[in-house]
């Protein structure tokens, strides 16, 4: 599952046990969290209700086999936001992670402006002057985190948290790479400014 939400875009941490998913929420703001019902250590109830009494803003989509109605209902009687039976197909799983972090989140528009570019994000869709572009996972999170941001910095430590996942190395020059293989992408007359401490949308008069 990680790897499949990977390659969406999607930064992804994993925990194999309700404590280390605990322990982990409690630092990280998550825009969802992806909960298995019967994972060990804490049960999966006791993680969501935990989350929930917390107050935090990470949206919680169950995982079960529990196939009744009546225990669907259960599971969103403890405070998750949405409920999905096992087995499931992964397209389905992406759309619903999709459609919660946009409710966990500042409401964007389906897409995003700058000039002549544009951003469809249902349909993972980079228009410059009418002309598609191809770009990568990371490129198209890392584009769509900053028109997203309205012409505001985003730093390179909010990309890092947002685009990639605990297992990058916080020291590396993978953003500054992206950054560079994008403004290839992109084109001319560029677009992304480099501003310290990170980068932001201008070059559009």
């Amino acid at each position: 599952m990680a790897t499949v939400l990977r390659r969406q875009g999607m930064a992804v941490d994993v925990s194999l046990d309700g404590r280390d998913a605990l322990a982990r929420a409690s630092v990280v703001s998550y825009d969802v969290v992806v909960l298995d019902r019967d994972i060990p250590g804490v049960h999966g109830d006791d993680v969501c209700r935990s989350l929930v009494a917390g107050g935090g803003r990470s949206a919680v989509l169950m995982l079960t086999a529990a196939a009744t109605l009546g225990e669907r209902v259960e599971g969103l009687d403890l405070g998750a936001d949405d409920y999905l039976g096992k087995p499931f197909h992964i397209a389905e799983l992406v759309a619903r992670i999709r459609a919660l972090a946009r409710r966990s989140g500042p409401a964007l528009p389906p897409t995003l402006t700058h000039g002549d570019l544009k951003l469809d994000s249902a349909r993972r869709l980079v228009t410059r002057a009418g002309e598609p572009l191809s770009l990568g996972p990371k490129e198209f999170a890392v584009l769509e985190l900053l028109l997203g941001a309205g012409g505001a910095v985003v730093s390179t430590e909010q990309i890092l948290e947002r685009a990639w996942d605990d297992a990058v190395d916080p020291f590396t020059n993978t953003v500054r790479m992206t950054i560079s293989r994008l403004r290839s992408k992109l084109g001319d007359p560029p677009v992304i400014e480099t501003v310290t401490p990170g980068y932001r949308m201008g070059g559009v008069p």
